[in-house]
């Protein structure tokens, strides 16, 4: 009998087949990999099984960074697995190819990604020759059982899906080839001087970065200009309120233009630009009555639409601050794992028509959940029948592969805290999108004072909530919202028609004009998802409408990939773009390859690709397009000179070391252009921008000509391509040049002997030395003891004080050192790598008095307990003070020893932390060791039968134990972290 193999693209979707199915092709067998029954094998990816690659005699290894090699346009792509998911792929390939598997089904997701994954698993299967046997397409855009069914009666023949696969094959192989040649060559072109600096460009990565960088030269060019604003304190009969004074004539479009003719983005209509005028409006209604009319109008709010990935993204990025990355993978944690919402990586905001039952069903279990603060309002949605047919939610046109995110009827347990956060944030969405409007009422109130034949307006508005409807579903935070409304005066007090107010007082304030913000995870987010809105081409800005830069799965990563390759800096919410990114688009914009920076590159594909789906353009003419486009970029950046990329370059404030000429960056260096500024008399001053890999910022390379020194920087690396961490000077070469040269320091201080007298005169002490008391100042790498180097008033050192700037990569800062100096430890330091593993660890640096030097102190573990000083190799001898100043080095690098002479006594067994109450009542209130507390709950646990029936790895609390897990319910996994929180030092 011939069976027929159908392949979704992940596994709950084979699952959703399979129960579908089951009514009216008999009951499946479960098998590890897959399910069967007399007429299918059902089986499933996990996403991309397989992965493009250059054939074996066009993939270049050795010189693949130089331009010898460059352009690498294979006449055809082989294919290798990806590598965590060997496994699952020579499961499906083992299927695909039984002998009683007559034809193949594609269930892979409704779209361009879904049908090359199968495409890709479908060729690797079949190797050289093709695999030789019939496909059909499932097309399902909704999971009910019924869909699915239909699904099957309505099977799409491989001709009918030829154009998306073309398409689909197309926008694959066009990413690697401009991925692959724009990166080596730009990495080429930048490296052409010797070492290594690796430049990665790609169709979406570069013009992301793009709109960062054209964001912070807006705000670098920006001139902030003074304003001023008039408040009022108007006086009624029921009480006071505020008003701002603005001018009815102004309008928008009747807004001065700047000098560039651009219209002025800052002008406002409550806003003056003359300290003069805006006191002589105030002066003038100052302490005159006012009369008042208003405005007042019931207005409704709509609960926002669903989440899809970016916007879920985005709201928990300002809500709760978690990156793009980690929202993702809580997502994807409670869609797999706990299987509590519905597949996230989606750009949809909609459900299938036909999802009207699941959704009830979706209220239902949240109705009888026992999420006390939830539950309430998913009742009275049940009670209410607030679920009906809506197209603002049910609606197939606005349904792509995937539907918006939303809680499936699996109630979940054991959550982590940002999971149940992130549940909770979407339940909280679900259910208010069934909910009423909320209700406010809008008052606008203008108040008039009348004074020398003109008026001075003040407006006020106000704005109080009538019926809260979805916003109930949000207590706490909407009742905030209205606080915070009443304190800025928005629950105006009543005025009487015809009522005269007094203008009691009439405030200046002065403001200054604020340059754009700077783009946070959420912003870019949004800024890439509406990409094509900025397009001015409209075919190419109507390709782009529903695709944005990237997909909802891929944005979080690219963001992630630019942080990586230090494009760009997160500081705080802030992502703040890095020399290397401005000289990224300095080289783009110069040699005039921009395409690769801009949104138009991906809707000029995405408008093809579209003709290409409709069979409108073929897959070879795209295919020689992209291959041109290619040969183009490499051509171009073979051909440039490196010192002629044009650019918006600086002028360094400071004069050249050597000769007192100008210092003016190009696109590879720091120079001396003369003190003409022309060049001709240049004394041949210079340094690269880009030593080891790291861009000097414009105020780092201003720092370092004016110091001779700068640091310690992080982010170099070697040619090996470990990161290290170093010092950069300036120094003069005496005996070749003749000029100050750039040079590493480590900060291993292998000249700091040479018995030169130092000057200390002209520096600030870091704080006193630990060793005998004299003042500590920075020397060269290094914080030294003023005693302990040659000075004049002391030739002979008598001291041995000495530790680094750096110390395992950490950059000890001044500020830390004065810390140590002046407590005896610093803050905890996370910055450290060890020197045997590679691997970042984090400490305090603590001075240790008894072996005189600087050592490492770890921090607590969770629960109270510290990591054990590390044992010495032996009994310390009396050291030499060269012996100690040798140890006082940069790398120190013993651990903390113990202070007390004398060996602590062994720890009694039973000995150690306290229980609190609440785990007391439970184990007894004797101190205990952590492992005989885990030891001593399962005894009670099993001794009273709390293992859930149905989830061995569930336990269910009792009257005694919910005081200590603080819930109904934990996992056994949760227990540790549980226990941790209730023991503390005796």
């Amino acid at each position: 009998m011939t069976k027929t193999l159908v392949i979704a693209e992940k596994p709950s979707v084979a699952q959703d087949i399979v129960r579908a199915l089951t009514p009216v092709a008999g009951k499946f067998d479960k098998h590890d990999e897959h399910f069967e029954n007399d007429s299918y094998v059902v089986t499933s990816a996990v996403g991309h099984l397989v992965e493009i690659q250059a054939p074996e005699e066009f993939d270049v290894k050795r010189g693949k960074w130089s331009f010898a090699n460059l352009p690498v346009i294979p006449p055809h792509f082989d294919l290798k697995p990806v590598d965590k998911t060997k496994t699952r792929l020579n499961a499906v390939v083992k299927q695909a190819k039984r002998k009683d598997v007559t034809q193949l089904i594609n269930a892979c997701d409704a779209g361009r990604e879904g049908e090359l994954i199968f495409r890709l698993i479908e060729q690797y299967a079949g190797g050289k020759s093709p695999l030789g046997k019939p496909v059909k397409r499932l097309w399902l855009q909704s999971m009910t059982p019924q869909a699915i069914r239909d699904g099957f009666d309505a099977l799409r023949t491989e001709k009918q899906m030829q154009g998306l696969a073309d398409a689909a094959r197309s926008r694959s192989e066009a990413d690697w080839l401009v991925g692959i040649n724009g990166t080596r060559a730009m990495t080429a072109f930048n490296s052409r001087d010797g070492g290594f600096f690796l430049t990665t460009v790609g169709r979406v990565q570069t013009p992301t970065l793009s709109v960062v960088v054209e964001r912070e030269e807006q705000i670098r060019k920006f001139v902030s200009r003074d304003y001023w604003e008039i408040h009022g304190s108007f006086a009624a009969e029921a009480g006071h309120y505020p008003g701002k004074w603005f001018n009815p004539d102004w309008k928008k479009a009747n807004a001065p233009l700047l000098a560039n003719g651009e219209p002025d983005a800052e002008q406002r209509a409550d806003r003056v630009w003359s300290e003069q005028e805006a006191r002589a409006i105030a002066d003038a209604s100052r302490g005159k009555p006012a009369t008042v009319t208003e405005e007042s109008k019931p207005t409704t709010q709509a609960s926002p639409a669903l989440f899809d990935l970016t916007s879920l993204q985005r709201e928990a990025n300002g809500r709760f601050g978690f990156s793009a990355k980690t929202t993702l993978a809580l997502a994807q944690s409670l869609y797999e794992r706990h299987k509590a919402l519905t597949y996230p990586r989606t750009d949809s905001r909609a459900l299938p028509e036909d999802y009207l039952p699941v959704v009830k069903d979706t209220m239902g279990m949240l109705a009888n959940s026992g999420m006390k603060h939830l539950a309430p309002f998913a009742k009275q949605a049940v009670d209410g029948n607030y679920v009906k047919p809506n197209k603002r939610i049910f609606d197939n046109a606005k349904v792509s592969d995937h539907f918006a995110i939303i809680p499936t009827l699996q109630a979940p347990s054991g959550l982590s805290e940002a999971e149940q956060k992130l549940y909770d944030f979407v339940v909280r969405r679900f259910l208010s999108v069934f909910f009423p409007s909320a209700e406010h009422q809008v008052t606008t109130r203008i108040s008039t004072v009348e004074q020398g034949g003109k008026k001075y307006p003040f407006r006020t508005d106000g704005k109080v909530l009538v019926k809260p409807g979805w916003l109930a579903i949000y207590g706490k935070e909407a009742q905030d919202d209205e606080k915070e409304d009443d304190k800025d005066g928005k629950r105006l007090v009543p005025v009487k028609p015809g009522e005269i107010v007094q203008n009691e007082s009439a405030d200046l304030k002065g403001l200054k004009t604020r340059p754009p913000a700077r783009y946070s995870e959420a912003t870019l987010l949004g800024a890439m998802e509406g990409a094509g809105k900025t397009i001015d081409d409209d075919e190419l800005r109507e390709a782009m409408q529903e695709k944005g830069l990237g997909t909802p799965a891929t944005r979080a990563a690219t963001i992630e990939g630019l942080i990586a390759e230090k494009y760009m800096l997160r500081e705080g919410r802030e992502l703040i773009p890095t020399a290397k990114a401005f000289q990224l688009m300095t080289l783009l914009r110069g040699l005039g390859v921009e395409e690769l920076s801009k949104a138009e590159l991906t809707g000029e594909w995405e408008y093809k690709l579209a003709q290409m789906e409709k069979g409108a353009l073929s897959r070879d003419a795209f295919m020689r397009e992209i291959a041109e486009m290619t040969e183009h970029i490499v051509k171009k950046a073979k051909e440039y000179d490196r010192d002629t990329v044009p650019g918006d370059y600086a002028t360094l404030a400071t004069p050249c070391p050597n000769c007192g000429g100008i210092v003016r960056e190009n696109y590879r260096r720091y120079g001396c252009v003369g003190k003409s500024g022309t060049g001709e008399d240049a004394c041949g001053f210079s340094f690269g921008k880009s030593p080891a890999g790291r861009t000097f910022e414009v105020a780092e390379a201003e720092a370092l000509v004016r110091d001779k020194h700068i640091g310690p920087l992080e982010g170099f690396r070697s040619k090996a391509g470990w990161p290290f961490t170093a010092e950069i000077i300036l120094k003069y070469d005496e005996e070749e040049s003749k000029n100050w040269k750039l040079e590493f320091d480590f900060g291993d201080d292998k000249n700091g002997d040479t018995g030169e007298i130092v000057d200390f005169s002209e520096q600030d002490t870091v704080g006193p030395c630990p060793v005998c008391g004299a003042p500590v100042f920075e020397h060269g790498s290094n914080y030294v003891c003023e005693k302990s180097v040659p000075t004049n008033a002391q030739p002979t050192p008598s001291c041995t004080f000495k530790t680094g700037k750096i110390i395992l990569q950490q950059p000890v800062e001044r500020a830390q050192m004065e810390k140590l100096l002046a407590t005896g430890k610093t803050d905890l330091l996370d910055k450290f790598v060890s020197m045997r593993t590679r691997r970042a660890f984090k400490a305090f640096l603590t001075w240790n008095a008894e072996e005189g030097k600087v050592t490492f102190e770890f921090a607590p573990r969770e629960g109270g307990s510290k990591f054990p000083p590390r044992k010495t190799f032996g009994k310390p001898a009396a050291k030499t003070a060269a012996a100690k100043k040798v140890a006082a080095k940069k790398t120190p690098a013993a651990k903390k020893a113990p202070a007390a002479k004398k060996a602590a006594a062994p720890r009694k067994p039973g000995a150690g932390l306290k229980p609190s109450d609440s785990l007391a009542a439970v184990i007894g209130a004797e101190p205990v060791a952590r492992t005989e507390v885990i030891k001593k709950l399962w005894d009670y646990i099993k001794a009273n039968g709390l293992q859930d029936a149905t989830n061995k790895r569930a336990i269910n609390a009792d009257a005694k134990l919910k005081p200590v897990f603080g819930k109904d319910q934990v996992t056994m996994f949760e227990l540790a972290g549980i226990v941790g929180k209730h023991l503390s030092a005796p």
